[in-house]
């Protein structure tokens, strides 16, 4: 990650590596906290990462008539699970105001910061893009998406020969992301190999 040099006092600059992780959900308690709704079932990189970077909701609609401006940046000092969604408190936000103020907020964390895996884990967002081919090197398509079938992960991919403006199946691959199919994930080299014909 690069990142441009500060004087003393500057606020961190928003990441080169920056990855979407949740969006503000409103206000919690009295005192200033937010609920979180987080984009991954494993919202580890929400605990991990103390500096939360903030930018507004995608739509106008989205904001609220008289919403202040974001900060640009959130200071957290204690996150945790509750429900299905992340609690947290920042130092930006002493009070419930400025919390309900946050609501639709997009928040960002520095991929670097995220919990290192163990060998075979992968995080989802280091896979998209990642071309696949198969033990005879035919090109099956590119990673678009990952799904969640509960009992694993399933790779989305969009065929190289797709037309513009085809079905869903005529223009997409799936591949279940399990050891029995998976022979090789190089994110060096941005390719995964498969046990996969081009006719499955």
């Amino acid at each position: 990650m690069t990142q441009a040099l500060q004087s003393p006092g500057d606020d961190p600059v928003f990441p080169d590596d920056a990855i979407e992780v949740g969006r503000v959900l409103g206000a919690w308690g009295i005192k200033g906290g937010i609920r979180v709704q987080p984009f991954s079932k494993d919202p580890e990189a929400l605990f991990t990462a103390r500096l939360w970077f903030i930018r507004p909701p995608e739509s106008p609609l989205a904001v609220k008539l008289g919403t202040t401006t974001f900060p640009p940046l959130l200071r957290i000092t204690h996150s945790k699970l509750h429900g299905d969604s992340v609690v947290a408190t920042a130092q930006e936000l002493p009070d419930r105001n400025a919390a309900e103020a946050m609501q639709g907020a997009r928040i960002f964390v520095a991929r670097a910061s995220f919990p290192r895996v163990g060998d075979g884990e992968y995080y989802w967002i280091d896979l998209i893009g990642l071309a696949v081919v198969n033990r005879k090197g035919e090109d099956l398509g590119t990673v678009i998406d990952l799904l969640d079938t509960g009992a694993h992960s399933v790779l989305r991919m969009r065929r190289p020969d797709a037309a513009e403006g085809a079905s869903v199946e005529a223009s997409e691959r799936l591949i279940p992301f399990v050891a029995a199919f998976i022979d090789d994930v190089s994110l060096a080299e941005r390719r995964i190999t498969v046990d996969w014909g081009l006719d499955y």
